[in-house]
């Protein structure tokens, strides 16, 4: 049996969130630069939305690119820009033969112009597609969300369209950048790193955590089937005791 078979298709997390991590490393164990490790990341990438699409996954969040890689040497961020436009460019086709819809989050306006272009036209071309919403977090921390969605709380407030005595959790979600999107269920991150690194800080209070060794650029369908396989082997309990979930 396949570990596609032993997936419970009635228990697939409708939104699956994944810390890309290992290129550097994978390309320097090959005795290559670490643009060559991204690169090769593109291969995980198809990987992990031919998975998604095969299980019922219906929302994937990649985490591309982050605040605090604008502070990498500039000819690696150059060269990953350029990676970006390149890859939209070439896969714009495959997504729409898929039926995946691709959207972003972050402070996409910090990109540079070229990359904010191809962005929108691939939006725009996959628009009508249902199966799966690809969700990029490019320029993303969450911090920097969080920061965001209480400044337009606060201006909102001001301005006499919020009443502040009427916020909930659900109000702070629906100003974050992922408002039209549920949380994640499950967030797999890949090389062996034991960090939330600033990912959908918020989004995350009760998602399960999957950690794995495995190097993002050798991250392939078994390796995410293997996540959701694990998943639906957790009792999910949200603050309660076993025997009320089972009630």
């Amino acid at each position: 049996m396949s570990l596609l078979e032993k997936i419970n298709k009635n228990n697939v997390p409708k939104h699956v969130a994944i810390i890309m991590d290992g290129n550097g490393r994978w390309a320097k164990k090959k005795g290559m630069m670490r643009i060559f490790g991204h690169q090769n990341g593109v291969k995980a990438v198809r990987a992990s939305l031919e998975a998604a699409v095969k299980s019922g996954v219906q929302n994937l969040t990649l985490y591309a690119f982050s605040t605090e890689n604008w502070n990498r040497p500039q000819a690696e961020i150059n060269a990953l820009m350029e990676l970006l436009v390149d890859t939209i460019n070439g896969e714009t086709k495959t997504l729409n033969e898929n039926g995946i819809r691709l959207h972003t989050i972050g402070n996409i306006e910090s990109l540079p112009e070229k990359c904010q272009k191809k962005l929108q036209e691939a939006i725009n071309n996959t628009k009508q597609n249902t199966k799966l919403n690809l969700i990029l977090a490019l320029s993303y921390s969450s911090k920097w969300e969080i920061t965001n969605a209480v400044k337009n709380i606060c201006n909102d407030v001001v301005s006499g369209k919020l009443n502040k005595d009427a916020i909930e959790e659900k109000t702070i979600s629906q100003y974050l950048n992922t408002s039209a999107f549920p949380d994640p269920e499950l967030m797999i991150r890949t090389s062996g790193e034991y960090r939330i690194s600033n990912f959908l800080l918020w989004q995350l209070a009760y998602s399960e955590l999957y950690f794995t060794e495995t190097l993002w650029p050798d991250f392939r369908e078994d390796d995410f089937f293997k996540a959701l396989i694990d998943f639906q082997q957790r009792e999910r309990r949200f603050g309660m005791t076993s025997e009320q979930i089972t009630v």
